[in-house]
Parts: C-alpha cells; sequence; structure tokens
C-alpha cells in the first residue's frame, strides 16, 4: 500500500505530465514542421537507426514483459503515477518500477548508444514522456548548478513538450523529428512504439545528428 501522502504527491504529478505541454521552467524545443513515418524514401542512415530503434523498442518491451512476470504488477506499471523527487529543477520523479529499469534498461540503452558516434542519446519513455533512466553521460551527479545540471542530470524528467509527446504517444511503425533540444542542439529524434503485452505502454527515443543525403 502506497502511503496517503506520496499517493497524493504522485497524482499531482500525472495531472502535470497530461495537461501542460511542458513542465513549469521547461523550455520548449521546437520542431521543425516535417515528420516521417514512413519508410518510402528513407535514407541510408535513417535506415540504419530506424533497425536499431526496432531491435532496442523489442529489448525493452522484454524487459517490462519479464518484470510483470516477477516484479511488478501490470496495473502498477500501466498506473503512470510519478513520485516528486525533493529540490530538483526541472522536476525529476520517480515510480514504482524507475529502479527495474536503472538497473534493467541502461545496459540496453548503453549498447545502443555505442553502435554509432553520430547518436547523442538512446532512451526508453512512457507514454508520458517520463524518462526513467538516462544514458551515464546524461546522469552525471547533481551539482546544484542549474546550467551544468541541465546538461548533465537529465534522467527521470517527464519530456512532455511538443517532440516529446509526439514520440512517446505515437502508435505508428515509427516517427522521425527534427527538432532543438533545450540545450541548443539541432538533431534527429527517431522513436519506435513499446507495446506491453498488446498495450501501448511508450517508446523507444534515438537522437542522433542527421547526415542529409537525399
Amino acid at each position: 500500500m502506497v502511503p496517503m501522502s506520496r499517493t497524493r504527491f504522485a497524482i499531482v504529478a500525472l495531472s502535470l505530465a497530461a495537461a501542460s505541454p511542458a513542465l513549469a521552467g521547461e523550455p520548449r524545443p521546437s520542431v521543425i514542421p516535417a515528420t516521417v513515418t514512413s519508410a518510402d524514401g528513407l535514407t541510408a542512415q535513417e535506415r540504419e537507426m530506424l533497425d536499431l530503434a526496432t531491435h532496442f523498442a523489442a529489448r525493452c518491451a522484454a524487459a517490462l514483459d519479464r518484470w510483470i512476470d516477477k516484479e511488478v504488477t501490470k496495473e502498477r506499471l500501466f498506473s503512470f503515477l510519478y513520485y516528486p523527487i525533493p529540490a530538483t529543477d526541472p522536476p525529476k520523479f520517480t515510480t514504482e518500477w524507475d529502479r527495474l529499469s536503472d538497473r534493467d534498461i541502461l545496459p540496453i540503452e548503453e549498447s545502443v548508444l555505442a553502435k554509432s558516434a553520430v547518436i547523442q542519446f538512446a532512451v526508453m519513455v512512457d507514454r508520458n514522456g517520463y524518462l526513467p533512466t538516462h544514458n551515464q553521460r546524461y546522469s552525471q551527479p547533481l551539482t546544484g548548478n542549474l546550467a551544468n545540471d541541465l546538461v548533465n542530470n537529465r534522467t527521470k524528467r517527464i519530456f512532455n513538450d511538443r517532440t516529446g509527446l509526439a514520440a512517446a504517444r505515437s502508435e505508428a511503425p515509427f516517427l522521425i523529428q527534427r527538432y532543438q533540444r533545450d540545450t541548443g542542439e539541432t538533431m534527429a529524434d527517431l522513436s519506435v512504439p513499446i507495446f506491453v503485452r498488446g498495450v501501448h505502454w511508450g517508446a523507444v527515443r534515438i537522437g542522433y545528428r542527421a547526415v542529409d543525403s537525399r
């Protein structure tokens, strides 16, 4: 049983993720209007990233499925409750299952990240844009310096900006977006949905430097 005070905070966090276009104080990345959802005309780089993301999503889905068998109920995994981590800016959250992600999803993410030098991040998010476990390079200890932490500690945040929610909630086989991160870089974001026991749970996202070879 979750203590009442913790439940109250979780509901507040969920309403922020579902109702607002961005958390308070979160810069809005600008999306270049064109998105890609069809495999027709993909560049060689886009096909490479799509292949990586498809296998990435399958591995994450298998891990989540194993959790339901042994460590967390399907109801809790799909509850989308977030518990605020005190004194974090931008706000960070924990869940009933993020420790499992830290254990099982991080190695998968790091293996994808190592596939190419152009990949800037490879992450799993739930359908509200919650990112339980970022890559090690973006999970450095908090320093209290907001500018430093914005770049180096991006884990356990809800990325519910326009790009983040589009990636998290798309049920198309894949989605490619080009956008500017809140840290200033312009990059391509390729996402593939994650389905757990037939239900859409979230997505994997691979952010990379695009090489225009059209």
